[in-house]
Protein backbone atom coordinates (compact mmCIF):
# COMPACT_ATOMS: atom_id res chain seq x y z
CA UNK A 1 0.00 0.00 0.00
CA UNK A 2 2.27 2.69 -1.30
CA UNK A 3 -0.24 5.58 -1.30
CA UNK A 4 0.11 7.49 1.97
CA UNK A 5 -3.51 8.64 1.86
CA UNK A 6 -4.75 5.08 1.49
CA UNK A 7 -2.50 3.90 4.31
CA UNK A 8 -3.89 6.60 6.61
CA UNK A 9 -7.43 5.54 5.74
CA UNK A 10 -6.54 1.92 6.47
CA UNK A 11 -5.10 2.91 9.85
CA UNK A 12 -8.21 4.92 10.73
CA UNK A 13 -10.49 2.06 9.72
CA UNK A 14 -8.58 -0.46 11.81
CA UNK A 15 -8.49 1.89 14.81
CA UNK A 16 -12.27 2.24 14.56
CA UNK A 17 -12.55 -1.54 14.77
CA UNK A 18 -10.24 -1.66 17.79
CA UNK A 19 -12.23 1.00 19.66
CA UNK A 20 -15.53 -0.79 19.10
CA UNK A 21 -14.38 -4.07 20.64
CA UNK A 22 -14.92 -5.09 24.26
CA UNK A 23 -12.76 -7.13 26.60
CA UNK A 24 -14.65 -10.25 25.48
CA UNK A 25 -13.39 -9.81 21.92
CA UNK A 26 -9.96 -10.76 20.60
CA UNK A 27 -7.96 -9.30 17.74
CA UNK A 28 -4.80 -10.08 15.79
CA UNK A 29 -3.23 -7.89 13.09
CA UNK A 30 -1.38 -9.39 10.10
CA UNK A 31 0.55 -7.22 7.65
CA UNK A 32 1.51 -8.37 4.16
CA UNK A 33 3.50 -6.85 1.29
CA UNK A 34 6.17 -8.94 -0.47
CA UNK A 35 6.24 -10.95 2.77
CA UNK A 36 3.69 -11.33 5.56
CA UNK A 37 3.97 -11.24 9.34
CA UNK A 38 1.80 -11.30 12.42
CA UNK A 39 2.25 -8.01 14.25
CA UNK A 40 0.82 -9.24 17.55
CA UNK A 41 -0.66 -12.37 19.07
CA UNK A 42 -4.40 -12.82 19.40
CA UNK A 43 -5.21 -10.34 22.16
CA UNK A 44 -8.23 -9.56 24.30
CA UNK A 45 -9.36 -6.01 23.60
CA UNK A 46 -9.00 -4.63 27.12
CA UNK A 47 -8.53 -0.88 27.51
CA UNK A 48 -4.76 -1.31 27.88
CA UNK A 49 -4.58 -3.64 24.89
CA UNK A 50 -6.65 -1.26 22.78
CA UNK A 51 -4.18 1.55 23.40
CA UNK A 52 -1.24 -0.70 22.51
CA UNK A 53 -2.97 -2.01 19.38
CA UNK A 54 -3.77 1.50 18.19
CA UNK A 55 -0.14 2.53 18.66
CA UNK A 56 0.92 -0.55 16.71
CA UNK A 57 -1.44 0.30 13.86
CA UNK A 58 -0.41 3.95 13.78
CA UNK A 59 3.19 2.83 13.33
CA UNK A 60 2.54 0.79 10.19
CA UNK A 61 4.57 1.73 7.11
CA UNK A 62 3.99 0.84 3.48
CA UNK A 63 5.99 -1.94 1.86
CA UNK A 64 6.41 -3.17 -1.70
CA UNK A 65 4.61 -6.15 -3.21
CA UNK A 66 1.29 -7.83 -2.48
CA UNK A 67 1.49 -11.36 -1.09
CA UNK A 68 -2.17 -11.92 -0.23
CA UNK A 69 -1.73 -15.69 -0.13
CA UNK A 70 0.82 -15.61 2.67
CA UNK A 71 -1.08 -12.99 4.66
CA UNK A 72 -4.28 -15.03 4.42
CA UNK A 73 -2.50 -18.21 5.49
CA UNK A 74 -1.09 -16.52 8.58
CA UNK A 75 -4.48 -15.04 9.47
CA UNK A 76 -6.25 -18.38 9.13
CA UNK A 77 -3.46 -20.00 11.12
CA UNK A 78 -4.20 -17.63 14.01
CA UNK A 79 -7.90 -18.51 13.87
CA UNK A 80 -7.32 -22.25 13.64
CA UNK A 81 -4.72 -22.16 16.41
CA UNK A 82 -7.08 -20.80 19.06
CA UNK A 83 -7.35 -22.83 22.25
CA UNK A 84 -10.64 -21.29 23.42
CA UNK A 85 -13.29 -21.70 20.73
CA UNK A 86 -16.52 -22.72 22.51
CA UNK A 87 -19.19 -20.08 22.03
CA UNK A 88 -16.87 -17.89 19.95
CA UNK A 89 -17.21 -16.85 16.31
CA UNK A 90 -14.05 -16.07 14.34
CA UNK A 91 -13.71 -14.18 11.07
CA UNK A 92 -10.97 -12.75 8.88
CA UNK A 93 -11.10 -9.22 7.42
CA UNK A 94 -8.67 -8.93 4.49
CA UNK A 95 -7.99 -5.61 2.76
CA UNK A 96 -5.82 -4.94 -0.30
CA UNK A 97 -5.38 -2.06 -2.74
CA UNK A 98 -3.18 -3.87 -5.25
CA UNK A 99 -2.94 -6.93 -7.45
CA UNK A 100 -1.31 -10.03 -6.03
CA UNK A 101 2.19 -10.44 -7.45
CA UNK A 102 3.41 -13.31 -5.30
CA UNK A 103 1.48 -16.55 -4.82
CA UNK A 104 -2.22 -17.22 -5.43
CA UNK A 105 -4.67 -16.61 -2.59
CA UNK A 106 -7.31 -18.70 -4.39
CA UNK A 107 -5.36 -21.82 -3.43
CA UNK A 108 -5.86 -21.19 0.30
CA UNK A 109 -8.61 -23.29 1.89
CA UNK A 110 -10.45 -21.18 4.51
CA UNK A 111 -12.59 -24.06 5.77
CA UNK A 112 -15.61 -22.76 7.67
CA UNK A 113 -13.97 -19.44 8.59
CA UNK A 114 -15.73 -16.47 6.94
CA UNK A 115 -13.25 -14.29 5.05
CA UNK A 116 -14.52 -10.77 4.36
CA UNK A 117 -12.43 -9.05 1.71
CA UNK A 118 -12.07 -5.35 0.88
CA UNK A 119 -10.84 -4.07 -2.47
CA UNK A 120 -9.64 -0.49 -2.03
CA UNK A 121 -9.29 1.85 -4.99
CA UNK A 122 -8.99 1.12 -8.69
CA UNK A 123 -5.82 -0.97 -8.58
CA UNK A 124 -7.01 -4.03 -6.66
CA UNK A 125 -7.90 -7.42 -8.15
CA UNK A 126 -11.65 -7.67 -7.56
CA UNK A 127 -11.90 -11.10 -9.17
CA UNK A 128 -9.30 -12.56 -6.82
CA UNK A 129 -10.70 -10.93 -3.67
CA UNK A 130 -14.22 -11.92 -4.68
CA UNK A 131 -13.13 -15.53 -5.22
CA UNK A 132 -11.38 -15.65 -1.83
CA UNK A 133 -14.50 -14.41 -0.02
CA UNK A 134 -16.80 -16.69 -2.02
CA UNK A 135 -14.67 -19.72 -1.18
CA UNK A 136 -15.26 -19.15 2.53
CA UNK A 137 -18.55 -19.87 4.31
CA UNK A 138 -20.47 -16.60 4.59
CA UNK A 139 -17.69 -14.22 3.58
CA UNK A 140 -18.38 -11.29 1.22
CA UNK A 141 -16.36 -8.96 -1.01
CA UNK A 142 -16.64 -5.21 -0.40
CA UNK A 143 -15.62 -2.64 -2.99
CA UNK A 144 -14.30 0.69 -1.68
CA UNK A 145 -13.88 3.25 -4.46
CA UNK A 146 -11.27 6.00 -4.61
CA UNK A 147 -12.81 8.98 -2.86
CA UNK A 148 -11.95 12.31 -1.29
CA UNK A 149 -13.91 11.27 1.77
CA UNK A 150 -11.52 10.57 4.67
CA UNK A 151 -13.92 8.00 6.16
CA UNK A 152 -15.07 5.90 3.19
CA UNK A 153 -12.92 2.89 4.16
CA UNK A 154 -13.88 3.22 7.84
CA UNK A 155 -17.55 3.29 6.86
CA UNK A 156 -17.18 0.02 4.96
CA UNK A 157 -15.25 -1.65 7.78
CA UNK A 158 -17.98 -0.52 10.18
CA UNK A 159 -20.62 -2.40 8.20
CA UNK A 160 -18.83 -5.73 8.41
CA UNK A 161 -18.07 -5.10 12.08
CA UNK A 162 -21.73 -4.30 12.72
CA UNK A 163 -22.53 -7.82 11.59
CA UNK A 164 -19.67 -9.63 13.32
CA UNK A 165 -20.52 -8.11 16.71
CA UNK A 166 -24.15 -9.25 16.45
CA UNK A 167 -23.74 -12.91 15.48
CA UNK A 168 -26.60 -14.83 17.06
CA UNK A 169 -26.26 -18.20 15.34
CA UNK A 170 -23.34 -20.23 14.03
CA UNK A 171 -23.22 -23.32 11.83
CA UNK A 172 -26.75 -22.63 10.62
CA UNK A 173 -28.10 -25.41 8.41
CA UNK A 174 -31.45 -25.97 6.72
CA UNK A 175 -32.60 -29.50 5.89
CA UNK A 176 -35.28 -29.84 3.20
CA UNK A 177 -36.92 -33.26 2.74
CA UNK A 178 -39.64 -33.93 0.15
CA UNK A 179 -42.13 -36.45 1.51
CA UNK A 180 -42.28 -39.77 -0.38
CA UNK A 181 -45.34 -40.37 -2.51
CA UNK A 182 -46.22 -36.69 -2.76
CA UNK A 183 -43.25 -34.74 -4.08
CA UNK A 184 -39.68 -34.77 -5.31
CA UNK A 185 -37.22 -31.91 -5.62
CA UNK A 186 -37.46 -31.00 -9.29
CA UNK A 187 -34.15 -29.16 -9.65
CA UNK A 188 -31.32 -28.01 -7.37
CA UNK A 189 -32.40 -25.90 -4.41
CA UNK A 190 -31.74 -22.21 -5.10
CA UNK A 191 -29.83 -20.94 -2.06
CA UNK A 192 -27.69 -18.29 -3.71
CA UNK A 193 -23.99 -18.95 -3.21
CA UNK A 194 -24.43 -21.10 -0.10
CA UNK A 195 -23.42 -24.76 -0.45
CA UNK A 196 -26.27 -27.24 -0.99
CA UNK A 197 -25.36 -30.79 0.03
CA UNK A 198 -27.42 -33.85 -1.00
CA UNK A 199 -28.05 -36.49 1.64
CA UNK A 200 -25.68 -39.45 1.72
CA UNK A 201 -28.09 -41.82 3.48
CA UNK A 202 -30.13 -42.61 0.37
CA UNK A 203 -32.91 -40.15 1.20
CA UNK A 204 -33.91 -37.29 -1.10
CA UNK A 205 -33.27 -34.54 1.45
CA UNK A 206 -30.77 -31.73 0.92
CA UNK A 207 -28.92 -29.56 3.43
CA UNK A 208 -28.12 -25.88 2.91
CA UNK A 209 -25.18 -24.56 4.95
CA UNK A 210 -25.47 -20.88 5.84
CA UNK A 211 -22.71 -20.51 8.44
CA UNK A 212 -23.22 -17.47 10.68
CA UNK A 213 -26.34 -15.35 11.03
CA UNK A 214 -26.34 -11.75 12.24
CA UNK A 215 -29.09 -10.27 14.36
CA UNK A 216 -32.04 -9.20 12.12
CA UNK A 217 -30.71 -11.11 9.10
CA UNK A 218 -32.87 -13.50 7.11
CA UNK A 219 -32.14 -16.36 4.76
CA UNK A 220 -34.42 -17.30 1.88
CA UNK A 221 -34.21 -20.32 -0.37
CA UNK A 222 -36.40 -21.46 -3.24
CA UNK A 223 -37.31 -25.13 -3.52
CA UNK A 224 -39.07 -26.32 -6.65
CA UNK A 225 -41.09 -29.50 -6.16
CA UNK A 226 -42.58 -31.85 -8.73
CA UNK A 227 -45.80 -33.28 -7.31
CA UNK A 228 -47.14 -36.73 -8.05
CA UNK A 229 -50.36 -36.87 -10.08
CA UNK A 230 -53.42 -36.54 -7.85
CA UNK A 231 -55.87 -35.12 -10.38
CA UNK A 232 -58.18 -38.13 -9.98
CA UNK A 233 -58.25 -37.98 -6.19
CA UNK A 234 -60.70 -36.18 -3.99
CA UNK A 235 -59.39 -32.88 -2.61
CA UNK A 236 -57.27 -33.40 0.49
CA UNK A 237 -54.55 -31.67 2.46
CA UNK A 238 -51.16 -33.21 1.73
CA UNK A 239 -47.80 -32.84 3.45
CA UNK A 240 -45.39 -32.31 0.57
CA UNK A 241 -42.10 -31.25 2.15
CA UNK A 242 -40.52 -31.11 5.59
CA UNK A 243 -38.08 -28.42 6.70
CA UNK A 244 -35.86 -28.42 9.74
CA UNK A 245 -32.92 -26.30 10.78
CA UNK A 246 -30.15 -26.46 13.32
CA UNK A 247 -27.55 -24.02 14.56
CA UNK A 248 -25.15 -23.31 17.39
CA UNK A 249 -26.05 -20.66 19.95
CA UNK A 250 -23.53 -19.74 22.66
CA UNK A 251 -21.78 -23.08 22.24
CA UNK A 252 -24.98 -25.16 22.38
CA UNK A 253 -26.37 -27.05 19.40
CA UNK A 254 -30.05 -26.29 18.75
CA UNK A 255 -32.35 -28.19 16.41
CA UNK A 256 -35.87 -27.15 15.48
CA UNK A 257 -38.86 -29.43 15.39
CA UNK A 258 -39.70 -30.64 11.87
CA UNK A 259 -42.07 -28.27 10.11
CA UNK A 260 -44.21 -29.77 7.35
CA UNK A 261 -45.58 -27.69 4.51
CA UNK A 262 -49.16 -28.64 3.70
CA UNK A 263 -51.07 -27.82 0.52
CA UNK A 264 -54.49 -28.65 -0.91
CA UNK A 265 -54.31 -31.40 -3.52
CA UNK A 266 -56.67 -33.47 -5.61
CA UNK A 267 -59.31 -32.95 -8.25
CA UNK A 268 -59.85 -29.31 -9.23
CA UNK A 269 -57.08 -27.84 -7.08
CA UNK A 270 -54.63 -27.15 -9.95
CA UNK A 271 -56.97 -25.12 -12.15
CA UNK A 272 -56.20 -21.60 -13.30
CA UNK A 273 -52.96 -19.72 -12.91
CA UNK A 274 -52.22 -19.35 -9.19
CA UNK A 275 -48.85 -17.78 -10.00
CA UNK A 276 -50.66 -14.51 -10.57
CA UNK A 277 -51.84 -14.59 -6.95
CA UNK A 278 -48.45 -15.39 -5.44
CA UNK A 279 -47.66 -13.58 -2.18
CA UNK A 280 -45.80 -10.31 -2.68
CA UNK A 281 -42.67 -11.45 -0.85
CA UNK A 282 -42.38 -14.49 -3.13
CA UNK A 283 -42.75 -12.34 -6.25
CA UNK A 284 -40.10 -9.98 -4.90
CA UNK A 285 -37.71 -12.83 -4.12
CA UNK A 286 -38.15 -14.36 -7.58
CA UNK A 287 -37.59 -10.92 -9.14
CA UNK A 288 -34.41 -10.46 -7.10
CA UNK A 289 -32.99 -13.76 -8.31
CA UNK A 290 -33.77 -12.91 -11.92
CA UNK A 291 -32.05 -9.59 -11.29
CA UNK A 292 -28.95 -11.51 -10.13
CA UNK A 293 -29.02 -13.66 -13.26
CA UNK A 294 -29.13 -10.50 -15.37
CA UNK A 295 -26.05 -9.05 -13.63
CA UNK A 296 -24.17 -12.32 -14.18
CA UNK A 297 -25.11 -12.37 -17.86
CA UNK A 298 -24.17 -8.71 -18.33
CA UNK A 299 -20.84 -9.23 -16.62
CA UNK A 300 -20.08 -12.19 -18.88
CA UNK A 301 -20.68 -9.99 -21.92
CA UNK A 302 -18.57 -7.18 -20.47
CA UNK A 303 -15.65 -9.51 -19.78
CA UNK A 304 -15.72 -10.31 -23.51
CA UNK A 305 -15.63 -6.57 -24.35
CA UNK A 306 -19.27 -6.64 -25.50
CA UNK A 307 -20.36 -3.70 -23.39
CA UNK A 308 -23.34 -2.75 -25.56
CA UNK A 309 -24.78 -6.24 -25.19
CA UNK A 310 -24.14 -6.04 -21.45
CA UNK A 311 -25.98 -2.73 -21.20
CA UNK A 312 -28.91 -4.14 -23.17
CA UNK A 313 -29.24 -6.96 -20.63
CA UNK A 314 -29.14 -4.51 -17.73
CA UNK A 315 -31.69 -2.22 -19.39
CA UNK A 316 -34.05 -5.15 -19.96
CA UNK A 317 -33.67 -6.18 -16.31
CA UNK A 318 -34.51 -2.62 -15.27
CA UNK A 319 -37.69 -2.65 -17.37
CA UNK A 320 -38.72 -5.96 -15.79
CA UNK A 321 -38.88 -4.25 -12.38
CA UNK A 322 -41.15 -1.40 -13.48
CA UNK A 323 -44.44 -2.84 -12.18
CA UNK A 324 -43.17 -4.17 -8.86
CA UNK A 325 -43.73 -1.91 -5.86
CA UNK A 326 -41.41 -2.86 -3.01
CA UNK A 327 -38.63 -1.09 -1.06
CA UNK A 328 -36.15 -3.82 -1.98
CA UNK A 329 -37.02 -3.50 -5.66
CA UNK A 330 -36.35 0.24 -5.42
CA UNK A 331 -32.79 -0.62 -4.36
CA UNK A 332 -32.50 -3.14 -7.19
CA UNK A 333 -33.39 -0.36 -9.62
CA UNK A 334 -30.70 1.92 -8.19
CA UNK A 335 -28.22 -0.92 -8.48
CA UNK A 336 -29.01 -1.47 -12.16
CA UNK A 337 -28.93 2.25 -12.93
CA UNK A 338 -25.47 2.51 -11.39
CA UNK A 339 -24.26 -0.55 -13.30
CA UNK A 340 -25.48 0.98 -16.56
CA UNK A 341 -23.27 4.00 -15.83
CA UNK A 342 -20.23 1.86 -15.00
CA UNK A 343 -20.56 -0.38 -18.07
CA UNK A 344 -20.11 2.47 -20.58
CA UNK A 345 -16.41 2.15 -21.44
CA UNK A 346 -13.74 -0.50 -21.03
CA UNK A 347 -11.73 1.59 -18.59
CA UNK A 348 -14.75 2.47 -16.47
CA UNK A 349 -15.83 -1.16 -16.41
CA UNK A 350 -12.38 -2.44 -15.47
CA UNK A 351 -11.78 0.11 -12.71
CA UNK A 352 -15.29 0.46 -11.27
CA UNK A 353 -17.90 -1.64 -13.05
CA UNK A 354 -16.26 -5.00 -12.44
CA UNK A 355 -15.69 -4.56 -8.67
CA UNK A 356 -19.17 -3.05 -8.32
CA UNK A 357 -20.76 -6.06 -10.05
CA UNK A 358 -18.70 -8.57 -8.06
CA UNK A 359 -19.66 -6.95 -4.75
CA UNK A 360 -23.31 -6.88 -5.87
CA UNK A 361 -23.26 -10.58 -6.69
CA UNK A 362 -21.56 -11.32 -3.36
CA UNK A 363 -24.30 -9.45 -1.52
CA UNK A 364 -27.12 -11.22 -3.33
CA UNK A 365 -25.48 -14.63 -3.08
CA UNK A 366 -25.02 -14.35 0.70
CA UNK A 367 -28.14 -12.23 1.37
CA UNK A 368 -25.79 -9.98 3.32
CA UNK A 369 -24.78 -6.33 3.02
CA UNK A 370 -21.73 -5.37 0.96
CA UNK A 371 -20.31 -1.98 0.00
CA UNK A 372 -20.59 -1.21 -3.71
CA UNK A 373 -18.09 1.60 -4.06
CA UNK A 374 -19.37 3.23 -0.89
CA UNK A 375 -21.43 2.08 2.07
CA UNK A 376 -24.48 4.30 1.45
CA UNK A 377 -25.61 3.99 -2.15
CA UNK A 378 -27.36 0.60 -1.95
CA UNK A 379 -28.34 -0.63 1.53
CA UNK A 380 -29.61 -4.08 0.61
CA UNK A 381 -29.58 -6.48 3.60
CA UNK A 382 -28.21 -3.84 5.99
CA UNK A 383 -29.19 -4.29 9.64
CA UNK A 384 -30.01 -1.68 12.26
CA UNK A 385 -26.63 -2.09 13.93
CA UNK A 386 -24.92 -1.49 10.59
CA UNK A 387 -26.91 1.72 10.19
CA UNK A 388 -25.76 2.83 13.65
CA UNK A 389 -22.11 2.05 12.95
CA UNK A 390 -22.25 3.87 9.62
CA UNK A 391 -23.22 7.09 11.37
CA UNK A 392 -20.50 6.60 13.98
CA UNK A 393 -17.86 6.00 11.29
CA UNK A 394 -18.68 9.36 9.71
CA UNK A 395 -17.50 11.14 12.87
CA UNK A 396 -13.75 10.39 13.03
CA UNK A 397 -13.07 13.07 15.64
CA UNK A 398 -15.40 11.42 18.16
CA UNK A 399 -14.53 8.28 20.05
CA UNK A 400 -17.17 5.70 19.12
CA UNK A 401 -19.07 3.98 21.92
CA UNK A 402 -18.17 0.38 22.66
CA UNK A 403 -20.31 -2.48 21.42
CA UNK A 404 -21.72 -2.91 24.93
CA UNK A 405 -22.83 0.73 24.96
CA UNK A 406 -24.45 0.22 21.56
CA UNK A 407 -26.53 -2.62 22.99
CA UNK A 408 -27.72 -0.50 25.91
CA UNK A 409 -28.68 2.40 23.66
CA UNK A 410 -30.27 0.36 20.90
CA UNK A 411 -34.09 0.38 21.08
CA UNK A 412 -36.02 -2.86 21.14
CA UNK A 413 -36.65 -3.87 17.51
CA UNK A 414 -40.23 -3.58 16.36
CA UNK A 415 -41.37 -6.91 14.99
CA UNK A 416 -44.44 -9.02 14.85
CA UNK A 417 -44.33 -11.37 17.81
CA UNK A 418 -44.89 -14.96 16.68
CA UNK A 419 -47.73 -17.06 17.98
CA UNK A 420 -45.37 -19.23 20.04
CA UNK A 421 -43.89 -16.14 21.66
CA UNK A 422 -47.35 -14.83 22.55
CA UNK A 423 -48.26 -18.19 24.07
CA UNK A 424 -45.15 -18.25 26.26
CA UNK A 425 -45.70 -14.64 27.33
CA UNK A 426 -49.31 -15.36 28.34
CA UNK A 427 -48.08 -18.34 30.35
CA UNK A 428 -45.51 -16.14 32.09
CA UNK A 429 -48.15 -13.58 33.07
CA UNK A 430 -50.50 -16.34 34.25
CA UNK A 431 -47.80 -17.86 36.45
CA UNK A 432 -47.02 -14.50 38.02
CA UNK A 433 -50.69 -13.88 38.76
CA UNK A 434 -50.92 -17.34 40.29
CA UNK A 435 -47.87 -16.55 42.43
CA UNK A 436 -49.61 -13.39 43.67
CA UNK A 437 -52.79 -15.31 44.58
CA UNK A 438 -50.78 -17.96 46.42
CA UNK A 439 -48.94 -15.25 48.35
CA UNK A 440 -52.26 -13.83 49.58
CA UNK A 441 -53.38 -17.35 50.46
CA UNK A 442 -50.21 -17.91 52.46
CA UNK A 443 -50.84 -14.80 54.54
CA UNK A 444 -54.47 -15.83 55.14
CA UNK A 445 -53.24 -19.16 56.52
CA UNK A 446 -51.03 -17.27 58.96
CA UNK A 447 -54.00 -15.43 60.47
CA UNK A 448 -54.58 -16.46 64.10
CA UNK A 449 -56.13 -14.87 67.16
CA UNK A 450 -52.70 -13.76 68.27
CA UNK A 451 -49.12 -13.78 67.14
CA UNK A 452 -47.63 -15.19 70.36
CA UNK A 453 -45.52 -18.21 69.59
CA UNK A 454 -46.06 -17.96 65.83
CA UNK A 455 -43.16 -19.20 63.80
CA UNK A 456 -42.53 -20.38 60.27
CA UNK A 457 -42.10 -24.05 61.24
CA UNK A 458 -45.59 -24.31 62.80
CA UNK A 459 -47.46 -23.88 59.54
CA UNK A 460 -47.03 -26.74 57.09
CA UNK A 461 -49.74 -25.37 54.72
CA UNK A 462 -47.96 -22.02 54.76
CA UNK A 463 -44.64 -23.64 53.88
CA UNK A 464 -46.30 -25.57 51.05
CA UNK A 465 -47.96 -22.50 49.59
CA UNK A 466 -44.85 -20.32 49.79
CA UNK A 467 -42.77 -23.06 48.15
CA UNK A 468 -45.26 -23.25 45.27
CA UNK A 469 -45.24 -19.46 45.03
CA UNK A 470 -41.47 -19.36 44.62
CA UNK A 471 -41.56 -22.15 42.04
CA UNK A 472 -44.23 -20.48 39.91
CA UNK A 473 -42.47 -17.14 40.12
CA UNK A 474 -39.12 -18.59 38.99
CA UNK A 475 -40.78 -20.55 36.17
CA UNK A 476 -42.43 -17.38 34.94
CA UNK A 477 -38.99 -15.87 34.36
CA UNK A 478 -37.97 -18.88 32.27
CA UNK A 479 -40.97 -18.46 30.02
CA UNK A 480 -40.51 -14.70 29.84
CA UNK A 481 -36.88 -14.83 28.72
CA UNK A 482 -37.21 -17.95 26.60
CA UNK A 483 -35.46 -18.00 23.21
CA UNK A 484 -37.96 -18.35 20.40
CA UNK A 485 -36.99 -19.70 17.02
CA UNK A 486 -39.44 -20.10 14.21
CA UNK A 487 -39.71 -20.23 10.43
CA UNK A 488 -41.90 -18.27 8.08
CA UNK A 489 -42.84 -19.80 4.77
CA UNK A 490 -44.86 -18.92 1.74
CA UNK A 491 -45.69 -21.00 -1.31
CA UNK A 492 -46.15 -20.11 -4.94
CA UNK A 493 -48.03 -22.56 -7.13
CA UNK A 494 -46.83 -22.93 -10.71
CA UNK A 495 -47.66 -25.19 -13.63
CA UNK A 496 -44.39 -26.27 -15.22
CA UNK A 497 -44.52 -28.33 -18.40
CA UNK A 498 -48.10 -29.32 -17.62
CA UNK A 499 -46.93 -31.04 -14.46
CA UNK A 500 -48.05 -29.58 -11.14
CA UNK A 501 -45.13 -28.17 -9.21
CA UNK A 502 -44.55 -25.89 -6.27
CA UNK A 503 -41.93 -23.29 -5.66
CA UNK A 504 -41.53 -23.05 -1.91
CA UNK A 505 -39.86 -19.90 -0.69
CA UNK A 506 -38.71 -20.88 2.78
CA UNK A 507 -38.08 -17.79 4.85
CA UNK A 508 -35.29 -19.07 7.09
CA UNK A 509 -34.34 -18.17 9.75
CA UNK A 510 -35.73 -15.50 12.03
CA UNK A 511 -34.47 -15.76 15.59
CA UNK A 512 -36.12 -13.73 18.30
CA UNK A 513 -34.20 -13.41 21.54
CA UNK A 514 -35.83 -11.48 24.34
CA UNK A 515 -33.41 -8.99 25.92
CA UNK A 516 -30.73 -9.88 23.35
CA UNK A 517 -27.21 -8.74 24.22
CA UNK A 518 -24.21 -8.73 21.90
CA UNK A 519 -21.48 -11.22 22.70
Amino acid sequence: MGDGGKLDKAKNALCFVIRKLTDRDRLCVVQFHHEASRLCPLRRATEAAQAELEALVRGLVAGGGTNIQKGLKIGLGVVNGRRVIAGRAASVMLMSDGEENNGDARSVAPGDVPVHTFGFGSGHDARLLGAVADKSLGGVFNYVADSDSPTNLTETFSQVLGGLLTIIAQDLELIVTPLPGEATIRKPVDAGSFPVIPATDGSSSVTVRFGTLYSAEERKVIVELALSDRTASRPYRANVVQVQYKFTFQGQRVMSDPDRITILRGRGTAAGDPAADAPAQVRTEVARRRHVDAIKAAMEKAEGDRLEDARDILAEALRALERIVDPMVDMLRRELQRLLELFRTKDTYREQGRPYAISSLASHGRQRFTARGDAEEVRLFATRRMDTYLEQAKRPDEKPPSADEDVREEPEPERAVPQDCERWTVMSVALRLLATVLSLLAFSIMRTSGWDGDRYGRYEPYRLVTTCTRSFFLCSFFFWDHIFVWTKKTTLFLNIKDKPAYVVCIHIIDIYIKNYKSS
